[in-house]
């Protein structure tokens, strides 16, 4: 993926919450993603190999609350990328900050991709672990049970008040 596609999706995930915060200045930020990409040399030639790095992953997010949760990662990527740049530059500072914000109001997706993390480093050899897992089962399953009966119903619900 090209910085100039990274820009523009950082643009976009701004656009994207900046509906609901209507603080974010998307005309200057746009002029300083542009002075980042000047910075980052994104017309280089081997900016446009391969896929995109971002953009593509998130079109496999569709719920609201799932793409929160990738956001939040996303925006804590484009963070570490930025920690290395010359931030006595106005438009690294702005950019900065407009991510800082961002990551804040996902914090609560920041938390669940945590918890994420933590389930894949869980010792599954563990016979404590084990135990304990089996004993959880089938409360488990309850609320997979749940969770899919909820979705069939609210799809046939859809289904049924179309007018098509």
């Amino acid at each position: 993926m090209t910085f100039q596609t990274y820009s523009l999706f950082v643009l976009s995930v701004i656009i994207y919450f900046g509906r609901v915060e209507n603080r974010l200045n998307l005309l200057q930020l746009q002029d300083d993603i542009d002075k980042l990409k000047a910075d980052f040399n994104s017309s280089h030639s081997d900016v446009g190999d391969g896929r995109p790095i971002f953009t593509e992953r998130l079109s496999n997010w569709t719920e609201r609350n799932e793409k929160r949760i990738i956001l939040s990662q996303i925006v804590s990527m484009y963070l570490k990328i930025l920690e290395n740049t010359d931030k006595s530059k106005a438009h690294v500072r702005n950019i900065s900050e407009e991510l800082h914000t961002l990551k804040e109001s996902l914090s609560d997706g920041s938390k669940k991709m945590e918890y994420l993390n933590d389930l894949t480093k869980l010792q599954v050899n563990d016979l404590k672990i084990q135990r304990k897992a089996v004993n959880e089962l089938f409360s488990v399953l309850q609320k997979l049970g749940d969770t899919t009966s909820s979705h069939k119903r609210k799809r046939s619900q859809s289904q049924r008040q179309c007018k098509c």
